[in-house]
């Protein structure tokens, strides 16, 4: 009987922490965060570094579906947010590394009455300007070509920021190795005001001195919202218009890693972020770099937003932030809040510890979710406890290598840093199951489908024996790649949207259909369609 309980208790935990739907990310999924959309984390990622594979990559996505045009101010970080990076490194499921991140908000030109501004090298007020001022008066400001200094005159609504490494008690601040203030990025205005964004933003790349080394760099600021997945159809109740009409792809469909065969909801927004590039040496527990098949090498990793208890606000002064603080939400593996913990609790989940996730089992026993997809399109799906998915909540092949010691369920995306970084030309959308070993659920990259990749493996239980068939190992949205290329180097993401020039396109829109290309990212021309692949690709 102590068995039985034993198996029970186990099925009951290793369930909490992985969504068998999780088919989208965390985009305003639970209450709390509906109404502070500054604190949502919307995607966390973590992978070995592409062109230095001896470092790890982290970003942390924040506050949803930013409108590229939604001026004058944009999309500042909040000033009353605590945003952390927390590593566990001997699984444990305790923090035992973490990377602050604290930004202020600062106005460079109080009487402009825009956030930016700026136009060739500035335009002086003509020779009919009426008095007081005079003509010859400069007016708008030379266009912003830096983050400071005397190309940064329009660049009114500044935010910097500061971070700290976190170990025990021990606070030990990062700081640029210039001596500059670390800037963020803004969102990008349109090509009059910053005429080479691209340009710009690269300069908020930033190395970081501190910590004992000085290969730690770091980027904030807003960027191409990353995240891809036919969102409108996934809320009305599964009504997906890919594929062969049940959910799933078809051959030809799965088969390419760039087709969209849907419109990607989120194409054409923006997202703010923040990613840091970590030596492996600082990240695992004994400051070692290790193989593959050592267990010292895999990590685990969350994302954290905070605020304190209380904020004051008062006429012609700054926010004041008192008391103590408190986590407002937390996210390591994509989307399990969204659509596995029931509204009633959304919130307790999203400021309690990965540590702890075993509270929520009653959630995951017999998920709901995945009787949905049995009920709607009928295809067979595993019986409960799904002990198929214990890789994904504890350390355990193929992610951690065999004798890595298990430790707590827990909500983390675990990371093997052995693993070397898969080339661009092999790299899998599909990741472990696709044969690319270094893509999710080993650490996640901005390009693995994890849409795809968890409707598989958590509702079509493709990793079940008798489950890797058909309808279950072709699940899909129908969207298997982000609208714009994501970089190569740090910080991989792709830089923002042009406020003037992007667009949406919408499912059903015909814009989407006909002559439009199929590929581009110019950051000063209208965005690009979210259907790759042509009219063959245009929503039905």
């Amino acid at each position: 009987m102590s068995k039985l309980k034993s198996a029970i208790g186990l099925a009951l935990s290793l369930l909490i922490a992985v969504p068998p739907q999780a088919f989208a990310s965390s985009h305003r999924e639970a209450p709390i965060t509906a109404l502070d959309h500054t604190a949502d984390i919307t995607d966390f990622y973590a992978f070995v570094s592409y062109d230095h594979p001896d470092r790890v990559t982290f970003i942390m996505n924040v506050d949803p579906f930013l409108q590229p045009s939604n001026g004058p101010n944009y999309f500042p970080f909040d000033p009353s947010v605590v945003y952390r990076i927390v590593i566990d490194n001997n699984q444990s499921a305790l923090p035992a590394l973490i990377f602050q991140f604290q930004f202020g908000t600062y106005i460079q030109a109080a009487g402009l009455p825009v956030g930016f501004a700026g136009a060739g090298s500035g335009i002086d007020a003509p020779a009919n300007s009426p008095a007081p001022i005079k003509p010859g008066t400069p007016i708008v400001p030379p266009a912003i070509t830096s983050l400071s200094g005397a190309g940064a005159a329009g660049f009114s609504l500044q935010q910097k920021f500061i971070v700290n490494m976190i170990k025990g008690s021990n606070v030990t601040p990062l700081t640029n190795m210039t001596g500059n203030p670390l800037i963020a990025v803004p969102s990008n205005v349109g090509a009059r005001t910053m005429p080479d964004y691209d340009a710009l933003a690269a300069q908020g790349v930033y190395s970081l001195t501190g910590g004992g080394t000085s290969d730690i760099r770091v980027f904030a600021g807003t960027v191409a919202d990353p995240f891809f997945i036919d969102l409108g159809a996934t809320f009305d109740s599964l009504n997906y218009r890919a594929g062969t009409g049940v959910e799933t792809l078809t051959a030809a469909q799965d088969a390419n890693d760039q087709l969209n065969s849907a419109a990607d909801s989120v194409a054409g927004f923006n997202v703010n972020t923040i990613a840091i590039e970590v030596p492996i040496t600082l990240l695992t527990s004994d400051g070692a770099i290790h193989p593959a098949t050592d267990p010292k090498g895999t990590i685990g990793a969350w994302a954290t937003t905070s605020r304190t208890e209380v904020t004051i606000r008062e006429p012609q002064m700054p926010a004041q932030s008192v008391g103590n603080l408190t986590q407002v939400q937390r996210l390591g593996n994509p989307l399990i809040n969204e659509l596995v913990i029931g509204t009633g609790s959304k919130d307790f989940w999203s400021m309690s510890a990965p540590v702890k996730d075993s509270q929520f089992a009653s959630f995951d026993l017999d998920p709901l979710i995945a009787r949905v997809f049995n009920a709607v399109y009928g295809f067979k799906i595993p019986t409960p406890p799904r002990t198929d998915l214990l890789p994904l909540v504890t350390y355990a092949p193929p992610i951690a290598p065999t004798g890595t010691k298990a430790g707590p369920i827990a909500d983390m995306l675990r990371l093997n840093t052995g693993v070397a970084p898969t080339p661009q030309a092999s790299r899998k959308r599909l990741g472990l199951i696709a044969g690319d070993a270094a893509g999710y659920p080993n650490g996640r990259r901005l390009t693995d489908d994890v849409v795809d990749i968890v409707e598989r493996v958590a509702i079509g239980g493709v990793l079940v024996s008798g489950f890797d068939v058909a309808p279950n190992n072709l699940l899909g949205d129908g969207v298997n790649a982000p609208d714009v290329p994501t970089q190569e180097t740090f910080p991989y993401v792709h830089y923002a949207y042009s406020g003037r020039d992007s667009r949406h396109i919408s499912p059903g829109d015909p814009t989407g259909c006909g002559d439009q290309p199929t590929s581009s990212s110019s950051q000063n021309s209208d965005a690009p369609p979210l259907n790759q692949g042509g009219p063959s690709a245009c929503p039905k």
